[in-house]
């Protein structure tokens, strides 16, 4: 039979009448496989890779997904051992794409990307699967971001306040404290009431397993372990670990999502999920773009973030918020990846190097950070507190500017430099130090009412720890009226300031 004879009598083959499909391995090396005789197979398929051990032959299979589909061979990565798939290895379909376990039973659990158990608790009972691609919730499906999501910081809820639902992009320099930050959020989430307290999803992308440890130890000593699970993709696991790990989290908080409860996702970091991709493009010879990355990373991010929303009421109302980390090299914020993930997102933190060094932590730099939410995503409370607040700042890092080549100010200007630079010391908060939003209302009143003015810069912190100290023994229906009212009334707000210098003339 003759080449073209044959190709006929192929077009007449019943592929229903032969159900399996089998193929072999061609070649490999650095985790990714070319496999020849599966026609029919999916981009982003599931495969299985058939191989023999070395002493007992016992026969044991090695899970690949199919990422490129050519005339005649499919590549795949792999996510197990790679050095022990080899030429010849058999490869069966299994018609799925790859899908992850979801549900009640991985709270509290560390995992891997594939809903592996990494924490030596045993297996996790659930039967219920959702693919890790899934498409992001329609325009039709949404509602605008309007319940605020408290991280306990007062220089993020009072300045940069983040919604449920929102993107809110975290970036910076390495050893700035961007995981300190999101840490202290899903800790911050115990001070939230049982019923609407949010799943908080951490997922690590890269990190040493000796950090995560530290981090899921921390959780547990706080008791915040309860309502988050962890997704890790170590540094030592294959870079297609890296790659789906994102994915995955979004998936497993995407089942509570779609259950009608908020959930916060936590990508620590992007930019390894970048490298990660770049990496398995260019080993599947996609040609290259900018900084040798393919010419799909910003769809990579985009269809990942995009599933981030507030669903409307008919559609549940649940919500997903999202806070991707992006580590920048020097503060180059105008880099490739950093440039395209901030406009994905709605706003970024941005952490900087200087701020750390010179004691201001978190190191936020209010100037160059912005959440497009706004003041939606805040209680009223917040809003009457934060909006002076945010005039005060602005004021105070203008003048200090010129202060610093000026001889003599007048009365007017000195009294906003030092009320500003109370204000910053205000700012200043402990990693794990998380307070409640009436406690921070209460804290930064105090500064933009003017009562900090006739202490020292020193003395700022030490004063506000014993004041929120003394409001909580002898004035807590106060700060519950706060916490239950969620605003702060102009009665209110008088009786807070007589307390205050009442309090400030009792320590003279």
């Amino acid at each position: 039979m003759d080449l073209r004879k044959f190709k006929e009598y192929i077009k007449t083959v019943d592929l229903q009448t032969h159900p399996e499909e089998v193929g072999r391995v061609v070649s490999t090396g650095d985790g990714i496989c070319q496999i020849e005789g599966l026609p029919n197979a999916m981009f982003s398929e599931m495969v299985t890779i058939e191989r023999w051990g070395s002493e007992d032959k016992s026969e044991s299979s090695i899970p690949a997904m199919i990422l490129s589909l050519e005339e005649f061979t499919a590549s795949a990565v792999l996510f197990g051992a790679e050095d022990q798939v080899q030429e010849g290895d058999v490869v069966r379909r299994t018609g799925k794409v790859l899908s992850v376990p979801v549900g009640e039973n991985l709270l509290g659990r560390v995992v891997n990307p594939l809903g592996v158990p990494l924490d030596g608790k045993g297996d996790i009972a659930t039967s219920t699967t959702l693919p890790v691609e899934r498409p992001a919730p329609s325009v039709i499906a949404r509602q605008s971001v309007a319940t605020p999501l408290a991280t306990g910081m007062k220089v993020i809820d009072a300045v940069i306040p983040i919604g449920r639902g929102q993107r809110e992009l975290v970036i910076g320099d390495r050893q700035t404290g961007k995981t300190a930050l999101v840490v202290d959020a899903i800790i911050n989430q115990l001070n939230e009431p049982e019923s609407t307290r949010p799943i908080c999803v951490y997922v690590a992308i890269g990190q040493k397993y000796s950090k995560v440890a530290q981090v899921v130890e921390e959780l547990k000593r706080k008791g915040a372990m309860e309502y988050t699970m962890v997704v890790l993709a170590g540094a030592s696991d294959p870079v297609p670990l890296w790659h789906i790990a994102p994915f995955a989290g979004c998936s497993m908080g995407e089942y509570f999502r779609d259950k009608g409860r908020d959930v916060l996702v936590i990508y620590d970091d992007l930019s390894k999920h970048a490298w990660a991709w770049r990496q398995i493009a260019l080993l599947l010879r996609r040609p290259p773009g900018r900084e040798a990355y393919p010419g799909d990373i910003f769809y990579l991010h985009s269809r990942l973030l995009e599933r981030a929303a507030k669903l409307s009421p008919e559609h549940g109302g649940g919500s997903l918020t999202a806070l991707p980390i992006i580590e920048t090299q020097l503060g180059d914020v105008s880099a490739y990846v950093p440039t395209n993930v901030i406009s994905i997102t709605d706003g970024q933190i941005y952490l900087e190097q200087d701020l750390f060094a010179r004691g201001q932590r978190p190191a936020v730099n209010i100037g160059l950070s912005v959440s497009r939410v706004g003041s939606a995503a805040q209680t009223k409370a917040m809003k009457k507190v934060a909006s002076q607040l945010k005039l005060e700042l602005a004021q105070y890092q203008e003048l200090a500017a010129f202060a610093q080549f000026a001889q003599d100010l007048d009365e007017a200007t000195r009294k906003r430099i030092l009320r500003g630079a109370r204000l910053t010391e205000i700012l200043k908060q402990d990693q794990y130090g998380v307070m409640p939003m009436e406690e921070q209302v209460i804290a930064l009143f105090a500064g933009i009412s003017g009562a900090l003015d006739a202490i020292s810069q020193e003395e700022v912190r030490e004063f506000e720890a014993r004041f929120l100290e003394f409001m909580r023994v002898k004035h807590e229906d106060i700060l519950k009226k706060i916490r239950d009212s969620k605003d702060f009334p102009e009665e209110a707000q008088k009786q807070v300031k007589k307390i205050l210098e009442e309090y400030i003339a009792s320590l003279s």
